[in-house]
């Protein structure tokens, strides 16, 4: 069976359509992918939206936080006062404060190593 020939422009215009075709469905494809991540991202944001803490849930939170407690506040100080007398005597001394077994006691070599 014999080819059938079809003029120029017709040629020219089935090799367009088949272009045009192509180019559709990349678009086609780019559309919903687009689509479908921006769904996600509107669902996420709603449940960030949803899952995140009034400004009176955020007070509560501040207020129940162990650094708002005058005790724990007293506590702390207290420890790096021990921590800064400790470096300041290992400054001062040869001794070894490492070893000590009793940091609330200050040097006199008292179960430590000297160097």
């Amino acid at each position: 069976m014999r080819r059938r020939s079809y003029p120029l422009g017709c040629r020219r215009l089935r090799r367009l359509s088949r272009w045009l075709h192509s180019a559709m469905q990349s678009v086609q494809k780019v559309l919903m992918v687009v689509a479908v991540l921006g769904a996600g991202a509107g669902v996420g944001s709603a449940l960030f939206a949803l899952v995140t803490p009034g400004e009176l849930q955020k007070q509560e939170m501040l207020k129940e936080m162990p650094e708002q407690d005058p005790r724990r506040r007293d506590e702390g100080k207290r420890n790096q006062q021990l921590v800064m007398a400790t470096l300041q005597e290992a400054a001062a001394t040869q001794e070894n404060v490492a070893w000590r077994k009793n940091w609330l006691v200050g040097g006199g070599g008292s179960g430590g190593k000297s160097a």
